[in-house]
């Protein structure tokens, strides 16, 4: 470089880290209460945030399902380059703040405003276009609300991995309780199909009427579409589960969830209820609205900037001279600074109308992580409630299931002895088909219940052991 631009540059670089209009940011506090009403408290226990979600889903098969949604799922690809993409604007607004050198050549002729005459020019050297001299830190407003975007963005890929994490694992279980479904529904109608056959037979022998043929009948044909119908379901979710993986499933997945129950999986790991609502500052898209808070509040920094003068400079160094063979003689070395200042003084009211589109925004923002904070509040509230209710569901649902069986054995004997008319065996039958399946949907929602309440206080997200991905742009001022 020059040794007469040298002193510039340096110049330029202290100027560089001039004042800020950046409004100082008061985070709202929290506007929900401080615990859970529906938690109980469970001191020393881990928080779900601070559980990999290995460890969380002990299923192998399901972990299995869960890493190839992470490897090949596209949405969250989209997630991760919407993050590159952000990291790249992030660099081209710290890049604006230091001074851009480039080799420049240019060749001009034009009449000689002394003598009239027209004559050649041609100049080549070191050049430094125009560069805004950050007084006011309008560049700097700019890169700190670039970092504030490219921050939220990494909270939103979090946070759509917390998401596909959790839609993987609920449709996974969906898909084992089609399978249980489907087992019961085969067996109800095996089960009908028998009654049909010995239906016809004491119709035949005048034992029974033929109004206790066409109930078996319909009853069987009853369970069998109801068959048809799981078995629909079963392929949508099927479907369902391929596009969340990002590929087909292996054959082996599927044909070991046939003939499994859901109480027969590997349990879930427990997460903790009796937590204070402050550990939801912990979800990523909690803390994605609060990066974009400050995003919005440093574009007031930048609005406010636009009201004081623009200062810029421009320089070049090199060699001038009129004729291309004497270019780089001694005598044809050159220098040029030019600095230019500019106030606005009408612009008829445009930079007002953007302070208050600023202003107006940050507002916005706040509004927006109060909002966040408040939904994942009653997300977790809701949960936690449903859990409990679940739990007493179930319990209730399977002592009833008890009973059903019993009953259908009961009436099944008394039907055969000729003691009971056929409308208890049937009534009998259409309860326990009924509860055998409410037990599984039952079942089904509270594992689901398990999974998102582990998703709603932040749990699926843990960082990466190792990485060789670029680091976070720093936050620090250059």
């Amino acid at each position: 470089m020059n040794k007469t631009l040298l002193p510039v540059a340096l110049a330029g670089a202290l100027l560089a880290s001039g004042c800020s209009f950046i409004p100082t940011l008061d985070r709202p506090a929290a506007p929900v209460a401080e615990h859970f009403s529906a938690a109980n408290e469970q001191a020393g226990a881990t928080a779900a945030a601070d559980i990999p979600w290995q460890q969380f889903f002990t299923d192998p098969r399901l972990q299995q399902v869960i890493q190839l949604a992470l490897d090949n799922n596209r949405d969250l690809r989209v997630a991760v380059l919407n993050i590159e993409k952000a990291q790249a604007q992030y660099q081209i607004q710290r890049a604006a703040q230091f001074p851009e050198f480039g080799v420049a050549g240019s060749a001009s002729r034009q009449p000689s405003t002394i003598t009239g005459r027209y004559g050649n020019s041609y100049m080549v050297g070191l050049s430094m276009p125009s560069w805004e001299i950050d007084f006011w830190g309008r560049i700097g407003s700019l890169k700190q609300q670039a970092l504030a975007q490219y921050l939220a963005t990494e909270e939103g890929r979090k946070a759509a991995q917390i998401s596909l994490i959790a839609n993987v694992a609920n449709t996974w279980l969906n898909l084992q309780a089609d399978e249980e479904l489907l087992a019961i529904s085969r067996r109800t109608l095996s089960t009908r199909e028998q009654s049909i056959k010995l239906t016809k037979l004491r119709l035949d022998a005048g034992v029974t009427s033929e109004l206790d043929y066409r109930q078996a009948q319909s009853l069987t044909e009853s369970a069998r579409a109801t068959l048809a119908l799981q078995a629909g379901q079963r392929e949508r979710d099927v479907n369902a589960l391929t596009l969340l993986a990002g590929q087909s499933l292996p054959a082996d997945l599927l044909s070991s969830m046939q003939d499994k129950q859901l109480r027969e999986l590997p349990a879930l790991a427990d997460v903790p209820s009796g937590l204070p609502s402050e550990l939801l500052l912990r979800r990523p898209d909690i803390r994605q609205a609060e990066q974009s808070m400050i995003a919005a509040n440093a574009s007031i920094g930048t609005a406010r900037a636009l009201f004081f003068p623009n200062i810029s400079l421009t320089a070049s160094a090199g060699f001038v001279n009129s004729k291309v063979s004497d270019l780089f003689s001694s005598d044809s070395a050159a220098f040029t600074i030019a600095p230019s200042l500019y106030l606005p003084i009408f612009n008829a009211g445009r930079n007002r109308a953007n302070l208050q589109v600023a202003e107006a925004n940050e507002k916005i923002a706040v509004a927006q992580y109060e909002g966040s904070i408040q939904s994942a509040f009653r997300e977790v509230s809701d949960t936690l409630v449903n859990r409990r209710s679940l739990k007493d569901q179930l319990d209730a649902q399977s002592r009833q299931l008890e009973a059903e069986q019993v009953r259908y054995k009961l009436s099944d004997l008394r039907y055969t002895n000729g003691v009971a008319s056929y409308l208890d065996l049937l009534d009998a039958q259409r309860s326990l088909f009924a509860l055998e399946q409410s037990v599984v949907q039952v079942r089904l929602a509270q594992l689901q219940n398990q999974v998102n309440l582990y998703k709603v206080l932040g749990g699926g997200w843990t960082e990466p052991v190792a990485s060789n991905n670029a680091a976070a742009p720093a936050t620090g001022t250059p």
